[in-house]
C-alpha cells in the first residue's frame, strides 16, 4: 500500500499465500493449504480459463476465486488501517488480453470491489523502481521476472507523459523457475543418499532460501557452488531468453523480479550478458505488488504531482559484492534505530457478502485461517512470485 500523505514509496501490508479452502459449512479458510480436493491455488493466472477448478462438490471459475482473496486482503487491511482504500490496484500477467481482463473486472465488480485498474506486472515493476531512481522519458527498463511457476521477460520504455509502454514480452514456457530448482536441490540431495533416501522438496525450498556457502539437508552437506553447477544449464536458458527479448534494445538497467532471483548466481549471469546496471530489491518477490500500490496512488494523485526522484535507490547492483544479498536475507533495521509506529486504534469491519448467485453454492463469509501479517511470511508453501 501506499500512503498519499506520505512517502512515496509502497509498503507491504499483508503477505499470504494463495490459498482458498471450502470447508464442511461452506465458507473459505484462507492462506494454508488444506485437505488435497478442497483447497485451491494458483487460480489467479488461470482467469478466463474455460476449465473451473473443483473444490469439494462445488466447482469455481478462477476469477471469483481471485476476486474473493483479493476481497479478503482488502478487508484485513481495512481492519489493520481503519479506512478504505481511495483505490485499488492488481497487478496480471503482461500477455492477458482484454477477455481476460474483462473477466477479473467483472469478478471483482460482483464481490463490490469497484474502483480498481488493472496492471501489467512489468509496468508495476517498472513503477516501483522509478519511485527511487531518475527514469527519464524514452529510456528502456528490461525486467526478468521469476517466480515460483512462473518466468517471463519484458522490456517496457517510459514515455513522455511519465507512463510505461510495452515494447517486448516473452512468457516463459519450457524453462524452469523456482519450484523446478527446490526439485534440482532435491534431486542433488537424493543422489548422495541412495535410492531409498527421502528428501522433503520443502526442506530443499527452505534451504534454498538460505543457502551459505553451503547447506544441510537431510544430513547431507551441499555447498553453493555444487547447486550452481547444477542449475548452470537451466539458468543459461533463462538468460539466453533474456537476450533474444531484448533483440537491439539495450536497457538503462535490468530489473529483477521475483523469489527466484533471490540466487546469486541469476543476477551473476545477467550481469555477464547485457551492458547496463542489473538491479534487485532485497525481496525481489515484492516488486511487483509494491508497484502496484504506486500505480494506485498514481491514478489518485496524478503523475504530476509526483516529483522527479533522487538517485537514492535501495536496489543493489549485483556486480557489487559487496552488496550482494545472500538467499533467504533481508535487511532489517536495527532494533535501537528503529521506533515502531503507535498502534492504529481497532475499528469494525463488517464482512464482505458474496454475491447472492453465490451464496448457495460456495460461502457467505472468509474466514482467515492461520493468517501471516507483517512483510514477510514463514510459511513453506509462500508463492515467491508475492502474488
Amino acid at each position: 500500500m501506499c500512503r498519499l500523505d506520505g512517502a512515496r514509496e509502497a509498503e507491504i501490508a499483508l503477505v499470504v499465500p494463495s490459498f482458498l479452502q471450502l470447508t464442511d459449512a461452506g465458507t473459505f479458510s484462507v492462506g494454508e493449504f488444506g485437505t488435497p480436493g478442497w483447497t485451491a491455488t494458483g487460480f489467479a493466472r488461470r482467469v478466463g480459463d474455460a476449465v473451473p477448478l473443483s473444490l469439494g462438490p462445488e466447482t469455481c471459475p478462477a476469477e471469483e476465486l481471485t476476486a474473493l482473496l483479493i476481497m479478503w486482503v482488502i478487508g484485513e487491511v481495512v481492519a489493520r488501517e481503519g479506512e478504505q482504500p481511495r483505490h485499488v490496484a492488481v497487478s496480471h500477467p503482461a500477455v492477458w488480453g482484454p477477455y481476460r481482463r474483462g473477466q477479473l473486472y467483472a469478478a471483482l465488480r460482483a464481490v463490490g470491489v469497484h474502483d480498481v485498474t488493472l496492471v501489467p506486472e512489468p509496468f508495476a515493476a517498472a513503477e516501483n523502481h522509478a519511485v527511487r531512481s531518475r527514469v527519464v522519458p524514452d529510456s528502456s527498463l528490461a525486467v526478468f521476472s521469476l517466480g515460483s511457476h512462473a518466468f517471463s521477460t519484458s522490456v517496457v520504455r517510459r514515455s513522455q507523459n511519465r507512463t510505461f509502454d510495452l515494447v517486448n514480452h516473452v512468457e516463459g514456457v519450457d524453462h524452469h523457475t523456482g519450484a523446478d530448482f527446490d526439485d534440482l536441490l532435491a534431486a542433488l540431495v537424493r543422489s548422495r543418499l541412495g535410492k531409498d533416501g527421502v528428501v522433503s522438496v520443502a526442506e530443499c525450498e527452505a534451504a534454498k532460501r538460505a543457502f551459505g556457502p553451503s547447506v544441510v539437508i537431510s544430513g547431507i552437506e551441499i555447498t553453493r557452488d555444487e547447486f550452481v553447477e547444477e542449475i548452470r544449464p537451466s539458468i543459461d536458458h533463462l538468460v539466453s531468453t533474456f537476450t533474444r527479448a531484448l533483440g537491439a534494445v539495450q536497457p538503462d538497467a535490468v530489473l529483477l523480479v521475483g523469489g527466484g532471483c533471490r540466487m546469486t548466481a541469476i543476477g551473476d549471469a545477467l550481469s555477464a550478458a547485457v551492458d547496463c546496471r542489473v538491479l534487485a530489491e532485497a525481496a525481489p518477490e515484492h516488486s511487483v505488488a509494491k508497484g502496484a500500490a504506486v500505480a494506485a496512488r498514481l491514478v489518485v494523485l496524478g503523475p504530476e504531482s509526483e516529483p522527479e526522484p533522487i538517485e537514492t535507490s535501495v536496489l543493489v547492483h549485483t556486480r557489487e559484492a559487496s552488496l550482494r544479498f545472500p538467499v533467504g536475507e533481508i535487511a532489517h533495521p536495527d532494533d535501537d534505530e528503529f521506533t515502531a509506529p503507535p498502534p492504529r486504534p481497532p475499528v469494525d469491519v463488517s464482512p464482505l457478502e458474496l454475491p447472492p448467485r453465490r451464496v448457495k453454492r460456495v460461502a457467505s463469509v472468509l474466514k482467515p485461517a492461520g493468517r501471516r501479517s507483517g512483510s514477510r511470511s514463514d510459511s513453506k508453501y509462500d508463492d515467491e512470485d508475492g502474488r
